[in-house]
Protein backbone atom coordinates (compact mmCIF):
# COMPACT_ATOMS: atom_id res chain seq x y z
CA UNK A 1 0.00 0.00 0.00
CA UNK A 2 2.97 2.33 1.21
CA UNK A 3 4.76 1.43 -2.53
CA UNK A 4 1.81 2.44 -4.50
CA UNK A 5 1.27 6.12 -2.50
CA UNK A 6 4.25 6.50 -3.11
CA UNK A 7 4.47 5.85 -6.81
CA UNK A 8 0.86 8.15 -7.24
CA UNK A 9 2.88 10.77 -5.55
CA UNK A 10 5.54 10.42 -7.89
CA UNK A 11 3.45 10.17 -11.10
CA UNK A 12 1.31 13.33 -10.19
CA UNK A 13 4.69 15.31 -9.13
CA UNK A 14 5.50 13.99 -12.85
CA UNK A 15 1.94 14.95 -14.26
CA UNK A 16 2.43 18.36 -12.84
CA UNK A 17 6.01 18.85 -14.26
CA UNK A 18 4.92 18.23 -17.74
CA UNK A 19 1.67 20.47 -17.63
CA UNK A 20 3.90 23.23 -16.26
CA UNK A 21 6.51 22.59 -19.07
CA UNK A 22 4.44 22.69 -21.89
CA UNK A 23 2.25 25.09 -20.89
CA UNK A 24 2.66 29.03 -22.61
CA UNK A 25 5.50 30.69 -20.27
CA UNK A 26 4.21 34.26 -18.46
CA UNK A 27 6.68 36.61 -19.33
CA UNK A 28 8.12 38.63 -16.25
CA UNK A 29 6.30 42.35 -16.94
CA UNK A 30 7.77 45.92 -15.18
CA UNK A 31 7.77 49.18 -15.55
CA UNK A 32 9.57 52.23 -15.89
CA UNK A 33 11.08 54.22 -12.85
CA UNK A 34 13.22 56.93 -11.98
CA UNK A 35 15.90 56.03 -9.31
CA UNK A 36 18.35 59.54 -8.92
CA UNK A 37 17.80 62.21 -6.82
CA UNK A 38 14.03 63.37 -6.18
CA UNK A 39 11.53 63.46 -9.31
CA UNK A 40 12.40 62.56 -12.77
CA UNK A 41 13.13 65.88 -14.46
CA UNK A 42 11.26 66.75 -17.69
CA UNK A 43 12.87 66.50 -20.78
CA UNK A 44 15.18 64.16 -22.93
CA UNK A 45 17.16 61.39 -20.97
CA UNK A 46 20.87 61.88 -21.21
CA UNK A 47 22.23 58.76 -23.05
CA UNK A 48 25.97 60.04 -23.21
CA UNK A 49 28.58 57.18 -22.67
CA UNK A 50 31.44 58.79 -20.82
CA UNK A 51 34.85 57.01 -19.83
CA UNK A 52 35.46 56.71 -16.23
CA UNK A 53 39.17 56.20 -14.73
CA UNK A 54 39.67 54.83 -10.87
CA UNK A 55 42.13 57.58 -9.33
CA UNK A 56 43.59 57.67 -5.52
CA UNK A 57 45.35 60.62 -3.93
CA UNK A 58 47.45 61.11 -0.79
CA UNK A 59 44.83 62.46 0.98
CA UNK A 60 42.07 59.29 0.35
CA UNK A 61 45.60 57.16 1.19
CA UNK A 62 46.40 59.27 4.54
CA UNK A 63 42.64 58.73 5.89
CA UNK A 64 42.33 54.76 5.34
CA UNK A 65 46.04 54.36 7.14
CA UNK A 66 44.76 56.53 9.94
CA UNK A 67 41.58 54.71 10.52
CA UNK A 68 43.30 51.94 10.66
CA UNK A 69 46.38 52.44 13.12
CA UNK A 70 43.51 53.23 15.48
CA UNK A 71 41.68 50.19 15.28
CA UNK A 72 41.22 48.06 18.45
CA UNK A 73 42.31 44.27 18.19
CA UNK A 74 40.04 41.75 20.32
CA UNK A 75 41.86 38.37 21.08
CA UNK A 76 40.46 34.97 19.66
CA UNK A 77 39.25 32.64 21.57
CA UNK A 78 42.16 29.66 21.76
CA UNK A 79 41.56 27.38 18.95
CA UNK A 80 38.25 28.49 17.31
CA UNK A 81 40.59 29.00 13.96
CA UNK A 82 37.35 30.68 11.67
CA UNK A 83 34.40 29.00 13.54
CA UNK A 84 33.27 32.40 15.24
CA UNK A 85 34.17 34.63 12.23
CA UNK A 86 37.14 36.07 11.45
CA UNK A 87 39.82 35.41 13.60
CA UNK A 88 41.37 38.13 15.11
CA UNK A 89 44.75 37.40 15.56
CA UNK A 90 45.14 36.27 11.59
CA UNK A 91 43.01 39.59 10.91
CA UNK A 92 46.05 41.44 12.54
CA UNK A 93 48.47 40.30 10.11
CA UNK A 94 46.12 40.60 7.41
CA UNK A 95 45.98 44.35 8.44
CA UNK A 96 49.47 44.86 8.73
CA UNK A 97 50.21 43.73 5.35
CA UNK A 98 47.36 46.05 4.04
CA UNK A 99 49.03 49.09 6.11
CA UNK A 100 52.49 48.15 5.10
CA UNK A 101 53.00 46.15 1.68
CA UNK A 102 49.75 46.79 -0.25
CA UNK A 103 50.03 49.27 -3.04
CA UNK A 104 46.92 50.64 -3.70
CA UNK A 105 47.81 53.08 -6.29
CA UNK A 106 49.32 49.71 -8.17
CA UNK A 107 45.88 47.95 -8.09
CA UNK A 108 44.49 51.04 -9.26
CA UNK A 109 46.94 50.74 -12.72
CA UNK A 110 45.54 47.07 -13.24
CA UNK A 111 41.71 48.06 -12.61
CA UNK A 112 42.49 50.75 -14.95
CA UNK A 113 44.29 48.08 -17.67
CA UNK A 114 40.37 47.25 -19.02
CA UNK A 115 38.24 50.22 -20.26
CA UNK A 116 35.82 52.07 -18.31
CA UNK A 117 32.27 53.84 -18.28
CA UNK A 118 29.80 55.63 -16.90
CA UNK A 119 26.20 56.21 -18.01
CA UNK A 120 23.37 57.41 -17.03
CA UNK A 121 20.44 55.18 -16.49
CA UNK A 122 16.72 55.75 -14.77
CA UNK A 123 18.18 58.48 -12.83
CA UNK A 124 21.31 56.73 -11.95
CA UNK A 125 24.85 56.57 -12.95
CA UNK A 126 25.62 52.99 -13.76
CA UNK A 127 29.24 52.03 -13.92
CA UNK A 128 30.74 49.14 -16.02
CA UNK A 129 33.87 47.57 -17.72
CA UNK A 130 33.67 47.29 -21.81
CA UNK A 131 36.40 44.80 -22.92
CA UNK A 132 36.43 43.82 -26.94
CA UNK A 133 38.77 41.58 -28.53
CA UNK A 134 41.87 43.45 -29.64
CA UNK A 135 41.99 40.73 -32.41
CA UNK A 136 39.10 39.03 -34.37
CA UNK A 137 40.41 36.71 -37.13
CA UNK A 138 38.27 36.64 -40.33
CA UNK A 139 35.74 33.65 -39.76
CA UNK A 140 35.35 34.69 -36.27
CA UNK A 141 31.69 35.49 -34.50
CA UNK A 142 31.90 38.37 -31.95
CA UNK A 143 29.39 37.41 -29.59
CA UNK A 144 28.21 40.12 -26.21
CA UNK A 145 28.15 38.44 -22.75
CA UNK A 146 26.88 40.54 -19.54
CA UNK A 147 28.97 39.34 -16.75
CA UNK A 148 26.91 40.21 -13.69
CA UNK A 149 28.97 39.59 -9.87
CA UNK A 150 27.46 39.39 -6.80
CA UNK A 151 27.79 40.26 -2.97
CA UNK A 152 30.29 40.93 -1.31
CA UNK A 153 31.83 40.70 -4.94
CA UNK A 154 32.18 43.29 -7.62
CA UNK A 155 33.50 43.78 -11.20
CA UNK A 156 36.88 42.65 -10.30
CA UNK A 157 36.14 39.25 -9.55
CA UNK A 158 36.14 38.80 -13.65
CA UNK A 159 39.59 40.43 -13.86
CA UNK A 160 41.14 37.00 -14.29
CA UNK A 161 38.09 35.54 -16.67
CA UNK A 162 38.23 38.20 -18.86
CA UNK A 163 41.28 37.66 -21.09
CA UNK A 164 40.18 34.18 -21.25
CA UNK A 165 36.63 35.20 -22.90
CA UNK A 166 38.08 38.05 -25.39
CA UNK A 167 40.81 36.31 -26.53
CA UNK A 168 40.09 34.04 -29.33
CA UNK A 169 41.46 30.35 -28.98
CA UNK A 170 40.67 29.24 -32.78
CA UNK A 171 39.48 30.93 -35.80
CA UNK A 172 36.41 30.35 -37.53
CA UNK A 173 34.81 30.04 -34.00
CA UNK A 174 33.59 32.90 -31.65
CA UNK A 175 35.11 35.22 -29.01
CA UNK A 176 33.25 37.13 -26.56
CA UNK A 177 32.91 41.37 -26.23
CA UNK A 178 32.06 41.24 -22.31
CA UNK A 179 30.73 43.62 -20.63
CA UNK A 180 31.04 43.71 -16.73
CA UNK A 181 28.33 46.58 -14.84
CA UNK A 182 28.34 46.89 -10.99
CA UNK A 183 25.08 46.88 -9.25
CA UNK A 184 23.31 50.04 -8.84
CA UNK A 185 24.72 50.56 -5.09
CA UNK A 186 27.72 48.28 -5.64
CA UNK A 187 31.30 49.70 -6.77
CA UNK A 188 31.10 52.54 -9.04
CA UNK A 189 27.60 52.49 -9.97
CA UNK A 190 25.59 54.96 -8.23
CA UNK A 191 23.15 53.55 -5.91
CA UNK A 192 19.79 53.91 -6.04
CA UNK A 193 17.61 57.23 -3.73
CA UNK A 194 14.14 55.57 -3.78
CA UNK A 195 13.14 52.33 -2.34
CA UNK A 196 12.12 49.28 -3.81
CA UNK A 197 15.13 48.52 -6.39
CA UNK A 198 15.36 45.00 -6.17
CA UNK A 199 16.55 42.27 -8.72
CA UNK A 200 13.75 42.82 -11.50
CA UNK A 201 15.01 47.24 -11.40
CA UNK A 202 18.50 46.12 -11.96
CA UNK A 203 17.83 43.51 -14.73
CA UNK A 204 15.85 46.19 -16.83
CA UNK A 205 18.67 48.59 -16.33
CA UNK A 206 21.14 46.43 -17.57
CA UNK A 207 18.92 45.65 -20.52
CA UNK A 208 18.57 49.56 -21.21
CA UNK A 209 22.69 49.58 -21.01
CA UNK A 210 22.90 46.80 -23.33
CA UNK A 211 20.47 48.37 -26.18
CA UNK A 212 22.15 51.45 -25.14
CA UNK A 213 25.75 49.78 -26.44
CA UNK A 214 23.95 48.40 -29.66
CA UNK A 215 23.43 45.10 -28.50
CA UNK A 216 19.93 43.54 -30.07
CA UNK A 217 21.05 40.19 -28.77
CA UNK A 218 23.41 38.70 -25.95
CA UNK A 219 24.64 36.15 -23.57
CA UNK A 220 24.68 36.98 -19.90
CA UNK A 221 26.32 35.03 -16.81
CA UNK A 222 25.74 35.48 -13.45
CA UNK A 223 26.59 34.00 -9.70
CA UNK A 224 25.37 34.95 -6.17
CA UNK A 225 22.90 38.42 -6.94
CA UNK A 226 24.40 38.04 -10.83
CA UNK A 227 22.08 35.05 -11.31
CA UNK A 228 19.40 36.15 -10.32
CA UNK A 229 19.81 39.40 -12.20
CA UNK A 230 20.58 38.10 -15.11
CA UNK A 231 17.56 35.19 -15.06
CA UNK A 232 15.10 38.19 -14.44
CA UNK A 233 16.98 39.50 -17.79
CA UNK A 234 16.07 36.52 -19.38
CA UNK A 235 12.50 36.31 -17.94
CA UNK A 236 11.99 40.28 -19.11
CA UNK A 237 13.14 39.94 -22.48
CA UNK A 238 13.70 36.42 -23.58
CA UNK A 239 14.24 37.18 -26.80
CA UNK A 240 16.88 39.34 -26.73
CA UNK A 241 18.94 37.08 -24.05
CA UNK A 242 20.00 34.06 -26.74
CA UNK A 243 21.73 32.38 -23.80
CA UNK A 244 21.67 32.26 -19.96
CA UNK A 245 25.12 30.95 -17.79
CA UNK A 246 25.38 30.41 -14.18
CA UNK A 247 27.17 28.66 -11.40
CA UNK A 248 24.45 29.73 -8.89
CA UNK A 249 20.78 28.57 -8.93
CA UNK A 250 19.26 27.66 -6.04
CA UNK A 251 15.42 26.98 -5.95
CA UNK A 252 13.55 29.71 -6.08
CA UNK A 253 10.88 28.46 -3.98
CA UNK A 254 9.85 25.05 -3.26
CA UNK A 255 7.61 22.86 -5.07
CA UNK A 256 5.68 19.88 -4.92
CA UNK A 257 8.91 17.65 -6.93
CA UNK A 258 11.46 19.65 -5.10
CA UNK A 259 9.79 18.36 -1.92
CA UNK A 260 9.08 14.90 -3.08
CA UNK A 261 12.70 14.40 -4.46
CA UNK A 262 13.69 15.64 -1.22
CA UNK A 263 11.69 12.92 0.78
CA UNK A 264 12.16 9.95 -1.99
CA UNK A 265 15.95 10.74 -3.75
CA UNK A 266 17.63 9.03 -1.49
CA UNK A 267 16.06 5.58 -1.41
CA UNK A 268 15.11 6.06 -4.96
CA UNK A 269 17.92 8.26 -6.61
CA UNK A 270 17.64 7.04 -10.13
CA UNK A 271 13.74 7.78 -10.30
CA UNK A 272 14.88 12.16 -9.64
CA UNK A 273 18.53 11.93 -11.87
CA UNK A 274 20.40 11.84 -8.32
CA UNK A 275 23.86 11.21 -8.79
CA UNK A 276 26.81 10.31 -6.42
CA UNK A 277 27.22 13.96 -5.69
CA UNK A 278 24.14 15.05 -5.43
CA UNK A 279 23.27 12.45 -2.48
CA UNK A 280 26.68 13.12 -0.87
CA UNK A 281 25.71 17.01 -0.71
CA UNK A 282 21.44 16.65 -0.29
CA UNK A 283 21.94 13.73 2.59
CA UNK A 284 21.90 13.95 5.61
CA UNK A 285 19.21 16.33 5.04
CA UNK A 286 18.93 18.28 8.48
CA UNK A 287 22.09 18.72 8.52
CA UNK A 288 23.00 19.46 4.76
CA UNK A 289 19.65 21.65 4.00
CA UNK A 290 18.89 23.11 7.63
CA UNK A 291 22.13 23.25 10.01
CA UNK A 292 24.57 24.17 7.71
CA UNK A 293 22.75 27.36 6.18
CA UNK A 294 22.38 28.73 9.61
CA UNK A 295 25.75 28.77 10.01
CA UNK A 296 26.71 30.64 7.03
CA UNK A 297 23.67 33.11 7.05
CA UNK A 298 23.88 35.14 9.52
CA UNK A 299 24.72 37.86 7.23
CA UNK A 300 21.58 37.74 5.50
CA UNK A 301 18.95 38.19 8.44
CA UNK A 302 20.90 41.21 8.95
CA UNK A 303 21.11 42.88 6.18
CA UNK A 304 17.34 41.52 4.57
CA UNK A 305 16.30 43.66 7.86
CA UNK A 306 18.31 46.82 9.13
CA UNK A 307 21.14 46.94 6.41
CA UNK A 308 21.63 50.60 7.41
CA UNK A 309 22.61 49.77 11.30
CA UNK A 310 25.68 47.72 10.31
CA UNK A 311 26.45 49.54 7.22
CA UNK A 312 27.21 52.47 9.36
CA UNK A 313 29.99 50.71 11.48
CA UNK A 314 31.44 49.46 8.15
CA UNK A 315 31.51 52.14 6.69
CA UNK A 316 33.72 54.13 8.89
CA UNK A 317 36.33 51.29 10.04
CA UNK A 318 38.14 49.80 7.17
CA UNK A 319 39.76 46.66 9.65
CA UNK A 320 35.47 46.07 10.10
CA UNK A 321 35.05 46.07 6.72
CA UNK A 322 37.82 43.78 5.48
CA UNK A 323 36.66 41.63 8.26
CA UNK A 324 33.27 41.01 7.25
CA UNK A 325 34.17 40.86 3.57
CA UNK A 326 36.84 38.67 3.61
CA UNK A 327 35.51 36.09 6.28
CA UNK A 328 33.07 35.22 3.11
CA UNK A 329 35.78 34.95 0.65
CA UNK A 330 36.77 32.14 3.19
CA UNK A 331 33.67 30.10 4.18
CA UNK A 332 32.25 30.39 0.97
CA UNK A 333 35.23 28.89 -0.97
CA UNK A 334 34.90 26.17 1.39
CA UNK A 335 33.24 25.40 4.26
CA UNK A 336 36.56 23.24 5.51
CA UNK A 337 37.72 26.24 5.83
CA UNK A 338 36.67 27.44 8.83
CA UNK A 339 39.10 25.04 10.26
CA UNK A 340 42.32 26.95 9.42
CA UNK A 341 43.61 29.05 11.25
CA UNK A 342 44.04 31.41 8.00
CA UNK A 343 40.75 31.14 6.80
CA UNK A 344 42.75 29.53 3.46
CA UNK A 345 42.44 32.82 2.58
CA UNK A 346 45.35 32.62 0.51
CA UNK A 347 45.12 28.85 -0.75
CA UNK A 348 42.58 30.24 -3.81
CA UNK A 349 43.18 33.97 -3.99
CA UNK A 350 45.82 36.55 -3.76
CA UNK A 351 45.76 38.97 -0.67
CA UNK A 352 46.11 41.93 -3.19
CA UNK A 353 43.15 40.40 -5.21
CA UNK A 354 41.38 40.24 -1.71
CA UNK A 355 42.11 43.32 -0.36
CA UNK A 356 41.62 45.02 -4.62
CA UNK A 357 38.11 43.80 -3.76
CA UNK A 358 37.44 45.30 -0.04
CA UNK A 359 39.34 48.64 -1.63
CA UNK A 360 36.69 49.38 -3.82
CA UNK A 361 33.75 49.07 -1.62
CA UNK A 362 35.73 51.48 0.43
CA UNK A 363 36.64 53.62 -1.80
CA UNK A 364 33.21 53.94 -3.33
CA UNK A 365 32.10 53.56 0.23
CA UNK A 366 29.03 51.38 -0.83
CA UNK A 367 28.72 48.56 1.54
CA UNK A 368 25.77 50.30 2.83
CA UNK A 369 24.22 50.42 -0.45
CA UNK A 370 24.36 47.21 -1.24
CA UNK A 371 23.55 45.47 1.59
CA UNK A 372 20.32 47.50 0.76
CA UNK A 373 19.90 45.15 -2.39
CA UNK A 374 18.52 42.10 0.37
CA UNK A 375 16.39 43.80 2.11
CA UNK A 376 14.67 45.22 -1.42
CA UNK A 377 15.01 41.69 -2.72
CA UNK A 378 13.85 39.57 -0.07
CA UNK A 379 10.76 41.95 1.35
CA UNK A 380 8.67 40.24 -1.23
CA UNK A 381 10.02 36.99 -0.41
CA UNK A 382 8.27 33.64 -2.22
CA UNK A 383 5.56 36.03 -3.64
CA UNK A 384 7.51 37.98 -5.96
CA UNK A 385 6.33 37.33 -9.60
CA UNK A 386 9.86 36.04 -11.11
CA UNK A 387 10.04 33.40 -8.44
CA UNK A 388 7.48 31.82 -10.42
CA UNK A 389 7.67 32.40 -14.10
CA UNK A 390 10.36 29.90 -15.52
CA UNK A 391 13.21 30.51 -18.10
CA UNK A 392 12.55 29.59 -21.35
CA UNK A 393 15.89 30.88 -22.72
CA UNK A 394 18.74 27.85 -23.58
CA UNK A 395 20.87 27.90 -20.37
CA UNK A 396 23.91 26.32 -18.88
CA UNK A 397 24.69 25.71 -15.45
CA UNK A 398 28.30 25.24 -13.79
CA UNK A 399 28.09 23.09 -10.52
CA UNK A 400 30.80 23.80 -8.41
CA UNK A 401 30.91 21.57 -5.57
CA UNK A 402 31.81 24.03 -2.40
CA UNK A 403 28.99 25.99 -3.49
CA UNK A 404 26.73 27.42 -0.50
CA UNK A 405 23.61 25.12 -1.88
CA UNK A 406 23.71 22.16 -4.08
CA UNK A 407 21.01 22.27 -6.82
CA UNK A 408 20.98 18.93 -8.52
CA UNK A 409 20.14 19.07 -12.39
CA UNK A 410 16.21 18.08 -11.57
CA UNK A 411 15.79 21.47 -9.68
CA UNK A 412 17.58 23.22 -12.05
CA UNK A 413 15.52 22.22 -15.12
CA UNK A 414 12.27 23.03 -12.65
CA UNK A 415 13.19 26.39 -12.99
CA UNK A 416 15.00 26.90 -16.65
CA UNK A 417 13.28 24.91 -19.19
CA UNK A 418 15.69 24.79 -21.81
CA UNK A 419 18.98 23.41 -19.72
CA UNK A 420 21.09 22.43 -22.71
CA UNK A 421 24.29 22.47 -20.58
CA UNK A 422 24.78 21.22 -17.01
CA UNK A 423 28.56 20.52 -15.74
CA UNK A 424 29.68 19.05 -12.35
CA UNK A 425 33.04 20.99 -12.27
CA UNK A 426 35.82 18.85 -10.61
CA UNK A 427 36.53 21.99 -7.83
CA UNK A 428 35.40 25.20 -6.87
CA UNK A 429 33.01 27.23 -4.43
CA UNK A 430 31.25 30.30 -4.70
CA UNK A 431 33.25 32.81 -6.35
CA UNK A 432 33.77 30.78 -8.93
CA UNK A 433 34.91 33.03 -11.44
CA UNK A 434 37.17 34.84 -9.29
CA UNK A 435 38.70 31.12 -7.95
CA UNK A 436 38.71 29.15 -11.17
CA UNK A 437 38.60 31.48 -14.18
CA UNK A 438 39.63 28.48 -16.40
CA UNK A 439 37.48 26.23 -15.76
CA UNK A 440 34.46 29.04 -15.64
CA UNK A 441 35.80 30.03 -19.39
CA UNK A 442 36.36 26.23 -20.72
CA UNK A 443 32.20 25.67 -19.78
CA UNK A 444 31.28 29.06 -20.71
CA UNK A 445 32.60 28.16 -24.14
CA UNK A 446 31.29 24.71 -24.29
CA UNK A 447 27.44 25.98 -22.96
CA UNK A 448 27.62 28.95 -26.21
CA UNK A 449 29.27 26.03 -28.82
CA UNK A 450 25.59 24.33 -27.57
CA UNK A 451 23.59 27.23 -28.40
CA UNK A 452 24.91 28.38 -31.37
CA UNK A 453 25.35 24.99 -33.13
CA UNK A 454 21.76 24.82 -32.23
CA UNK A 455 20.68 28.53 -33.44
CA UNK A 456 22.76 27.67 -36.89
CA UNK A 457 20.66 23.71 -37.19
CA UNK A 458 17.14 25.89 -37.61
CA UNK A 459 18.64 28.53 -40.14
Amino acid sequence: MLLEVLLAAVLGALLFFVVNKWREPEVLKTEDKWWGVGDRPDGQEDTTIRPFRLSTSDAELEDLHQRMDQTRPVPSLHNSQFNYGFNSEHLQKVISYWRNDFDWRKQVEKINQYPHFKTNIDGLDVHYVHVKPQVVPEGTKLIPLIMVHGWPGSFYEFYGLIPLLTEPSQAGHFVFEVVCPSIPGYGFSEAPHHKGFDSVCTARIFHKLMKRLGFSHFYAQGGDWGWIVTTNMAQLEPRTVTGLHLNFAPPSKPGLLLTLSMLLGKCFPKLFSFTPLDLDHLYPAAEKLLVEPLLETGYMHIQATKPDTVGRALNDSPVGLAAYILEKFSTWTSKDFRNLQDGGLTRKFSLDDLLTNVMIYWTAGCITSSMRFYKENFSRGLNSPHARIPVVVPTGFACFPNELMHTPELWVRQKYRRLVSFTPMPRGGHFAAMEEPQLMAKDINKFVKIVESQIKARC
